[in-house]
């Protein structure tokens, strides 16, 4: 049975893949392909009716944003969902910190869903939609 919506717990983080693509420049294509991304177990792809390199709605309560499904590289963690850092993974985080002084960036809950044909915003582009302006 394919579900239209999966509930999971995120956690962002560092890559190499996205540090390396930050230091080429966080406009550059090696950037936005491995910071636009979300990794996923391949049992909630599954439930998705999803592949690799497809486009998903991520939503939290702070926001949403479309980025690219990735099977998590190893292991198995169903019903967690990891975004690299970048502005992409700040959308769904928000600027809340709760007096800690740090938005909250792991362990909170957010909702997965298909996409299809929603394109994947550049940074640029991002930067526009979420703050109406560009780099």
């Amino acid at each position: 049975m394919v579900d239209q919506k999966l509930r999971a717990t995120i956690i962002t983080g560092r890559t190499i893949d996205q540090g390396v693509g930050k230091e080429l420049g966080k406009g550059s294509q090696e950037y936005y392909d491995n910071a636009a991304v979300v990794f996923l177990d391949k049992a909630d792809m599954m439930k998705l009716g999803i592949r690799n390199g497809v486009p998903v709605r991520v939503t939290s309560k702070f926001g949403s944003v479309i980025v690219k499904a990735r099977k998590f590289p190893r292991g198995s963690m169903p019903g967690l969902v990891f975004m690299p850092c970048g502005l992409w993974a700040n959308a769904v985080c928000g600027d809340a910190t709760y007096s800690m002084g740090m938005p909250m960036f792991k362990g909170f809950p957010v909702e997965v869903e298909p996409a299809p044909g929603q394109p994947v915003l550049t940074l640029d582009e991002l930067l526009k939609e979420e703050f109406g302006r560009g780099l």
